[in-house]
This record gives structure tokens, C-alpha cells and sequence, in this order.
């Protein structure tokens, strides 16, 4: 057997569970495999099977980095636990008061989503603690034995406990939940102080509820996973993809699954920034298309942006710094992601107007396009590109997806043609063509709305669908290059291979209007030595740690704040916080357009950002060893009115020349397709990349 050592990636997304197995010695494999909804972890152990030949010794795995939906579906599908709320006496509708936020201002039929925990599960306890963290009430040791036998009754699951100013001092939500866990060991209970001590007692509620009702989820889901893969002969740590774009131990996931919600999209996000890096390039828009949605990041002088809070479950984001109030708020840090309900699998309708849309209601991986023959009945984009031409009419993923042709040419006659009055290629081009309006939605968000011009960025294009759409997409913004890394629909699991470790901190600021470097830095001492006991408890190297400072600032009278960085290593003085005033009225012009420097500055929050770096494989984006040059000859496709039906060359990555030829040409890869359409050109770069231009 080989005896290396290896990192496993596993990325699982809504259609496909994607597999990268990398090794010290440069050695490795790649696998795309069909997911398996709800038991996501069956396609992983099936795919790890069918990886790991007899000449791999599975007991060389060290970790494995894993991307997951499962959080997110829990959410959005409202499959959590039965969870209920504790709360400071008179804040039991907290969750309904909300914030005065609506997605549409003249839309009066918009409804909140209902909270995750009903009023009938909401309870008050009579205790207090004062704004400067004074206790004015304890709870009674009488009142909480009444509690727990009342969530019992309930059959309640999961409990958040969140009390009134419990950020400045906790005991009281330390009596209260330490009782609890003591009563019902079963329960999964979550305190707010726990999670995220900071002031704002909707978005700590909120937070608090929403990390409540998915923990039993991704609890019973990881744990499956882990005894799988001992069951099949790994022994490796489990690391999961958080939000922000980092790893972290699955230990951290069970008690704090409310991390890692944009768990699988962030991971493409850290891909494009480091594929950025190594080509010199400053400024990217990561696009991603997958099955079901198509997500969107930009990245500005080598740095993705990221939000301190973000929306789950409230239709498109375009982004995650402007909070719309139609889904569930959570306050934990997010790379700046905008996403559409657009994906290979998005489904064509016609609404009671007869106008045309496409998703977001998308076929997922069950039962998939019609092309699949698995049952589905309506026509999805992927079905359109099919009929279009653009995707082998007899198998995607390495051929393990086979296609009916048929079929999809039979949906989008009865289903687009005929009840639009158009020809079967017009019909498909229009679903095609809608798919991408309603994806380049995305990249708006993230670029002309916040202040930048798509023209001065380069688009990185991945995902399994993405390649298929970027360079048309490109053409409406006039981005001048696309890239489509090597690997393209397995970009997200490589991002994996390449994430650190991280965990965040933060604690509010108790004199918000009057900030002292010396108060300022012993807070800062204090986080710094939890991440170091954390690094050590986690069996990491603290040499490897880096730690990074940031504090939350606003103008007075302010709702919202916006961090900057402050300097590491020294205590702070009043030149830092002078500086780091400056520097807020700079992020604030950028952000909103506007800044007052003559207003006042509070700073209400201080932060850490502790990074454990992992090793990175090298050349982890280069194309594959066993990739070879191949011609598929050439196969009609359909380019719209004004190219029409065109004999179009399909060849593999390598076949690319190294110098610009014209388009059209499809470029099939085991994990993706890429469709250069006419009037672009295209060349292969030295580590297998893509460039597509736009031309006349």
C-alpha cells in the first residue's frame, strides 16, 4: 500500500457530493458523485469507497474538511427540533418585534417567517440585570425546576436561553442553563453568552434560537458521518467549513451549528481568492452555479468582504451588509456572499400572467432534471442547455449521470415551445437566457451596489454549471476575462484543501462614548488568551496561530456598526482609536456612500480573529497528471438568432491550445462543462486554467 498522508475534501451540495483527495507527495484523486438527500452522509462513504483503491491506505487520512448543506436545509425546510425560548420576563415576543425592516416597502402581502420557536414556547423568567451589568434579580432556584418540568411536558428538544444585558455579565444565564442541563440531560441547550456575548437583544435572541434548532440536526447528522468513516477504516479528524470562510473541529459544530449555515458556499469563495493569488490577480467576482442556486463574491485587493451579520431564508440576498428582514437574522461572521435561487436544476414556469421565470423552486438532486430520468417532470435549465447543444447528450459527471435527450427535447416542446408559440432552440435559448439574468442579479449585489465597477474585475467562473454561463454573463457587465479554474465543479471542495482554521470573539465595550486604550487592550488580552487555551485544549500548535484585532464602531445614534482593524501585539492608545476613527468614516464612505467626519464615533464592540494555519498542498489547482488530450469531434449547437446552429468542436481541457483561438468550442471536464460561445476566444494557461475573452 501507499503509505502517504492525505487530506480528504467532501463538499456536498444539492445535486452532486464532490470528493478531492490531495496528498503530501502531490498524489491524489478527484470524484463526483450524486447526493443523497437526507442521509448526505451515504454519498460521502460510497464516493470515500470508490475512491480508495487497494493501493491507498486509508489509515494515511489526517483530516477531512467538509463542506455541508445540512445546517442550511434544516433552516430552510424547517426540519430542526422542537425548540423553545427562555427569556428575561416581559421579552417573550422579542422574536416577533424584530426590527422594522421589510424586503418590499409597498408589499402588503409580505408575511415574517414564524418564529422557530412558537409563543407557546416561550418562556419568561423573573430575573434582571441592569445595562452596566449590575444583577438587580436572580432567577429562583423554584422557578427553574417549574421551567424544566414544563419543557418536558412539552416535548421540547432544544432550548436557547437569552437574557436581557447577560453580555455584560452572565450569571444569571449561567444558573439558568447549568440548571437545565442538570434536569434534562437529554436537551440541548444553548446560552446566549455562550455563543455570542454582545449587545443587540434581537439579533442575540435570534442567533441564539436559530443555533438552538438546527443543533440536534447537524449533531446526529455528524456523528453518523464520523461512525461511517470508522466503520469503513478512516480514523481522522472531522473539520468543518464555517461561514467566514475557515475550518473548525466538529467538537465546536455540535455546540455551535449556527456557524457554519453558508457552510458549502464560502468554501468557492476561498478557492477564487487563493486561485487569485497565485495568478496576481487583486480584484475578483467569484461566480458560482451549482444545482440549485448561483452565488456570487467579490474580492478586493486580495481580501473577500465580510459581514458581521447576515439572513437565512429570505429569498435572494444580494447582500449580506443590508439585512432585509424576510428571514431568520444571525450575528455571526459571513463572508459577503450574494445568492440567487438559480441553478442547473432551477425549474422553467409561467405565471397566471403568462410571463416566463426560472426558479427558484429547483429539482434538487431528487428527482432531478427530466434529462436524469429519475422522475422529474419539469423543464430546468439544465434540460435547456441539453436541447441547446452545450452539454454531452449522453452523460455529465464523469458518466455518472447518464441523459435522455429525448426526454428533454419532449419537455421543452410541451412545457417552453408550444405554450410560448416558439421553435424547440428559441424556447431553450430562453430559459438559458433567463437563467442568466436572473444570475447576473447576484453579481450586481456584489459589485455596481456596493460601489464598484464589474469592468475593473476579473470573473472566476466554477461550480457545475457556472462555466457554462459565465462568458455571456461577463459580456452584459463588459468584464473583459473569465477564468474557469481546472476542476471547475469540484472548486468548492478544493477550497477546502486550501481553508485555515479559525475562531472568532468578541465582547461589547462598556463605555461606548468615551474609548480608553488601556480598557480597550485588556479586552483584547483576555480573548487573546481563551484562543490560546482554545488552540492548546485543540491539540494545535500555538506557533501556527496568528491573531488579528478588530472593533466595532459607529456614529452616535446609529443602529449598525462597521469594523475596522486596530494593531496586534502592543497595548493600544488614544493615537490607535484616533486612527481607527479615521479609518470608520473611510469604511463608511465606501460602504454607504456617505460619512460625516465632523460626527462623533462610539465604539461598541471589540473582536479577535484567531487563525490556525493548515498546511496547503502545492499546485493544489493545477490540472490533473491523468488528464490527456481529447477531441470529441464536433456537435451542433445553438447560439441564439443571431449565430444560430453552429458546428461547434468539443475537446478536453488539454486539446485548449496555449495561445487564443476563437470561439465557439465546448470544453468538457469530468466535473464540469465550458461553453465558449462565438465573438470569444479562448487559451489554456500553464496550470490548466481557462481564459475566456470576450471579443467582437
Amino acid at each position: 500500500m501507499v503509505q502517504g498522508r492525505y487530506v480528504l475534501a467532501v463538499d456536498i451540495g444539492g445535486t452532486f457530493t464532490d470528493i478531492v483527495l490531495q496528498g503530501d507527495d502531490g498524489t491524489g484523486g478527484r470524484l463526483k458523485i450524486s447526493s443523497t438527500p437526507p442521509d448526505f452522509e451515504q454519498a460521502i462513504l460510497k464516493g470515500l469507497d470508490e475512491l480508495f483503491t487497494a493501493d491507498l491506505d486509508r489509515r494515511g487520512v489526517t483530516r477531512l474538511a467538509h463542506g455541508t448543506t445540512v445546517a442550511t436545509n434544516a433552516l430552510l425546510e424547517r426540519r430542526g427540533a422542537r425548540t423553545a425560548l427562555v427569556t428575561t420576563k416581559g421579552f417573550r415576543d422579542v422574536l416577533e418585534i424584530a426590527r422594522m425592516r421589510r424586503p418590499a416597502l409597498f408589499d402588503t402581502g409580505f408575511e415574517k417567517p414564524r418564529p422557530l420557536a412558537p409563543r407557546s414556547l416561550r418562556f419568561e423568567i423573573d430575573e434582571r440585570t441592569n445595562a452596566q451589568g449590575e444583577v438587580m434579580r436572580p432567577p429562583l432556584s423554584g422557578d427553574i425546576d417549574g421551567l424544566a418540568e414544563e419543557l418536558s411536558a412539552n416535548d421540547v428538544q432544544s432550548v436557547a436561553v437569552c437574557f436581557l444585558h447577560s453580555y455584560r455579565n452572565p450569571v444569571n444565564e449561567e444558573i439558568v442553563a447549568g440548571r437545565l442541563r442538570d434536569l434534562l440531560p437529554t436537551f440541548h441547550v444553548t446560552a446566549s453568552h455562550e455563543l455570542l456575548p454582545e449587545l443587540k437583544e434581537y439579533e442575540r435572541t435570534s442567533t441564539t434560537v436559530v443555533n438552538s434548532y438546527i443543533q440536534p440536526t447537524v449533531g446526529q447528522y455528524l456523528e453518523r458521518l464520523e461512525k461511517g468513516l470508522s466503520d469503513i477504516g478512516f480514523d481522522c479528524e472531522v473539520q468543518v467549513m464555517q461561514s467566514n470562510g475557515s475550518l473548525f473541529g466538529s467538537r465546536t459544530a455540535r455546540v455551535q451549528p449556527v456557524r457554519l449555515i453558508e457552510s458549502g458556499p464560502a468554501a468557492g469563495v476561498i478557492a477564487a481568492r487563493s486561485l487569485a493569488a497565485d495568478l496576481g490577480e487583486p480584484n475578483v467576482i467569484a461566480f458560482d452555479m451549482g444545482g440549485t442556486t448561483a452565488k456570487a463574491s467579490l474580492i478586493e485587493n486580495g481580501e473577500a468582504f465580510e459581514a458581521a451579520e447576515h439572513e437565512v431564508g429570505g429569498g435572494m440576498n444580494q447582500s449580506r451588509l443590508f439585512i432585509q428582514g424576510g428571514g431568520f437574522t444571525v450575528r455571526i461572521p459571513s463572508l459577503d456572499i450574494a445568492e440567487v435561487g438559480a441553478g442547473g436544476g432551477s425549474i422553467f414556469w409561467m405565471d397566471q400572467g403568462g410571463a416566463p421565470h426560472v426558479g427558484p423552486q429547483s429539482a434538487g438532486a431528487i428527482p432531478g432534471p427530466v434529462c436524469y430520468g429519475a422522475g422529474g417532470t419539469k423543464v430546468t435549465v439544465t434540460d435547456a442547455n441539453l436541447v441547446l447543444g452545450y452539454l454531452n447528450p449522453h452523460s455529465i459527471a464523469g458518466g455518472s449521470q447518464k441523459l435522455d435527450q429525448t426526454a428533454a427535447e419532449r419537455a421543452v416542446d410541451t412545457q417552453v415551445a408550444g405554450p410560448l408559440g416558439m421553435s424547440r432552440l428559441d424556447a431553450a435559448y430562453g430559459v438559458h437566457r433567463l437563467a442568466n439574468t436572473n444570475m447576473s442579479q447576484a453579481i450586481r449585489g456584489v459589485s455596481i451596489e456596493r460601489g464598484r465597477d464589474p469592468r475593473n474585475f476579473m470573473l472566476v467562473a466554477f461550480g457545475g454549471a457556472g462555466p457554462m454561463h459565465a462568458a455571456l454573463i461577463a459580456r452584459h457587465f463588459e468584464v473583459e476575462r473569465v477564468v474557469v479554474p481546472a476542476s471547475p465543479g469540484l472548486f468548492c471542495a478544493i477550497g477546502l484543501q486550501v481553508a485555515d482554521l479559525r475562531h472568532d470573539y468578541v465582547v461589547s465595550y462598556e463605555l461606548p462614548n468615551d474609548p480608553d486604550g488601556g480598557t480597550v487592550s485588556k479586552l483584547f488580552d483576555r480573548l487573546e488568551d481563551r484562543a490560546r487555551r482554545f488552540v492548546t485544549d485543540s491539540g494545535l500548535s500555538v506557533a501556527d496561530l496568528s491573531l488579528e484585532r478588530f472593533v466595532d464602531q459607529r456614529y452616535r445614534g446609529q443602529a449598525h456598526e462597521l469594523s475596522v482593524p486596530v494593531p496586534g501585539g502592543r497595548p493600544l492608545d488614544r493615537t490607535d482609536l484616533h486612527n481607527a476613527g479615521q479609518d470608520f468614516h473611510l469604511a463608511h464612505e465606501l460602504t454607504y456612500g456617505h460619512s460625516t467626519p465632523d460626527e462623533p464615533v462610539q465604539l461598541i464592540s471589540v473582536r479577535l480573529r484567531a487563525t490556525v494555519r493548515t498546511p496547503k498542498a502545492e499546485n493544489i489547482f493545477a490540472m490533473q497528471a491523468d488528464s490527456e488530450p481529447r477531441t470529441g469531434g464536433s456537435r451542433l449547437a445553438f447560439f441564439g438568432k443571431r449565430d444560430g446552429v453552429l458546428s461547434t468542436p468539443v475537446v478536453s481541457r488539454l486539446s485548449v491550445p496555449v495561445d487564443e483561438v476563437d470561439g465557439p468550442m465546448i470544453v468538457e471536464d469530468m466535473d464540469a462543462t465550458t461553453v465558449v460561445p462565438p465573438r470569444f476566444t479562448v487559451r489554456r494557461d500553464d496550470v490548466g486554467n481557462l481564459v475566456i475573452r470576450s471579443g467582437r
